[in-house]
């Protein structure tokens, strides 16, 4: 459903924003020291709150990433993520917790942080496997999936992007396939957006 729930979210979105869809900016696809600006400090504090490790100043090539949709609006770029139940977990609310008072993001943090205090049991199997060399711990998948969330929310604000847009599936799978779709999630778009 991951897959589907994205592939409905993201045109969707783009459309109601006479918005183009670009590339992954290589400055996220492995940010480093130097990509993540004045935000290193608390990426390094996250990353390290969330293993127990200490995080190098280079991603390694296998932590590349990208992101479900970057939006160009009139030249002004933000990035668009569709949030699965496995984004929700106490990984990702200690993440969220830790975002400086400066952080501006395009979602209810606190709502985040509800929804991921919910999980009691965390998805195993693939979801939850070790992804060394930055995450070898078991659970490992959802560490670094939390990690590279917060990645996706703070440093695009470094350069100089709108806030990061994220939709969850919890706010729209009820609605997302159906006549209403357009509609609510216009107004979803309104109440996020202004």
């Amino acid at each position: 459903m991951a897959g589907e729930l994205q592939a409905a979210v993201v045109p969707l979105v783009a459309r109601i924003l006479r918005a183009s869809i670009v590339e992954t900016p290589q400055w996220l696809l492995r940010p480093a020291a130097p990509d993540c600006g004045t935000s290193w400090e608390t990426v390094c504090r996250i990353y390290s709150d969330i293993t127990g490790l200490t995080l190098p100043e280079a991603m390694p090539r296998r932590e590349t990433r990208r992101v479900d949709a970057v939006l160009d609006i009139d030249g002004k770029r933000r990035i668009l993520e569709v949030d699965e139940t496995q984004h929700f977990n106490h990984y990702r609310a200690l993440t969220l917790r830790h975002y400086p008072a400066s952080a501006r993001v395009a979602f209810p943090v606190e709502a985040w942080i509800a929804q991921s205090a919910k999980k009691v049991r965390l998805e195993g199997g693939g979801f939850g496997k070790p992804m060394p060399p930055l995450f070898p711990a078991e659970f490992g998948r959802h560490q670094q999936r939390a990690f590279r969330d917060m990645l996706a929310d703070l440093v695009p604000l470094e350069h100089q992007y709108a806030p990061t847009l994220r939709i969850a599936d919890f706010e729209v799978a009820t609605w997302i396939y159906t006549s209403e779709a357009e509609m609510r999630m216009r107004e979803l778009l309104d109440e996020r957006l202004g």
